[in-house]
């Protein structure tokens, strides 16, 4: 497994190459190289790699200049799955977001169309990362079609790493603060989890999954969360009271997602009350 990217990345078990996505040069160079010393050994080549998972991006606005999110966003994800296909790499799964809904980074305040927010909702963002994001979505769409190969995109939620739980307190203080993610997060560990089973599904083309946990990132329930911030918002099917508003139900049907880390069991004990 080789790591690419502008900073190594200091895991074990993981070999790293520098190289920067938006040089086309560079990406059909690395899916054509060694990973690591180790490689040498056989004397039988280059080994030919099974997989690409390309999450490498701007990770948000307020970075760098719009015109440069979407640029190196946009480019190197294009470079990125031109190389894997024309070089034959048969399973490319790559990283969209939330933000292509267009609530997480709207000037001003943005509802759904609809609630809870599944993978045929419209994107419409209006801001430079989740327009990449669209694009990329686009993009991997026509390689598609083109190669016949299976890729699918994740549009990922607020990812939320073991450390940080020490953060949602805040959030039960003042839910409001989790309005532009749709109230959702996906633990870095289960995100990880749906990666390996993009992997390991085959037969599927070109797919969307929304990449998030099964329930919200506040200790409120749906129908007060609906009630105080989505009142007029149409609500497309029942919701049980804890139930994900960016919805989870197609890597739960399609990909058997089984969510393994649920906030309640990191963050101090909390019961579902209305503010």
């Amino acid at each position: 497994m080789v790591n690419v990217d502008l900073t190594p990345l200091d895991e074990p078990g993981i070999d790293n190459l520098i190289a920067d996505i938006t040089d086309s040069g560079a990406m059909f160079n690395v899916m054509t190289s060694y990973a690591g010393f180790d490689e040498l050994e056989p004397g039988t080549g280059v080994p030919r790699f099974d997989a690409v998972v390309h999450f490498a991006a701007v990770p948000r606005i307020l970075i760098n200049p719009d015109h440069e999110t979407f640029r190196v966003n946009t480019i190197g994800t294009y470079n990125v799955i031109e190389a894997a296909v024309k070089l034959g790499i048969p399973k490319i799964v790559f990283a969209s977001s939330e933000t292509t809904y267009g609530v997480c980074f709207a000037d001003g305040e943005a509802l759904p169309d609809y609630l809870p927010v599944d993978e045929e909702h419209d994107t419409n963002p209006m801001d430079s990362y989740g327009l990449s994001k669209v694009v990329n979505e686009k993009t991997a769409r026509a390689f598609q079609r083109r190669s016949g190969f299976d890729i699918y995109g994740l549009r990922i939620g607020n990812v939320i790493e073991p450390h940080e739980y020490d953060r949602f307190p805040a959030f039960f203080a003042d839910p409001a603060v989790r309005r532009r993610n749709l109230f959702c997060y996906i633990d870095a560990r289960d995100l990880g989890q749906i990666v390996d089973l993009c992997l390991r599904a085959d037969g599927l083309g070109f797919q969307i999954f929304n990449a998030g946990n099964d329930t919200n990132s506040v200790n409120i329930p749906n129908s007060e969360i609906i009630a105080r911030f989505y009142p007029e918002v149409p609500i497309r099917r029942d919701l049980h009271e804890d139930e994900a508003l960016f919805s989870n139900l197609k890597i739960r049907t399609v990909l058997g997602f089984e969510e393994k880390y649920d906030w309640r069991d990191y963050v101090e004990e909390v019961e579902l009350e209305p503010c």
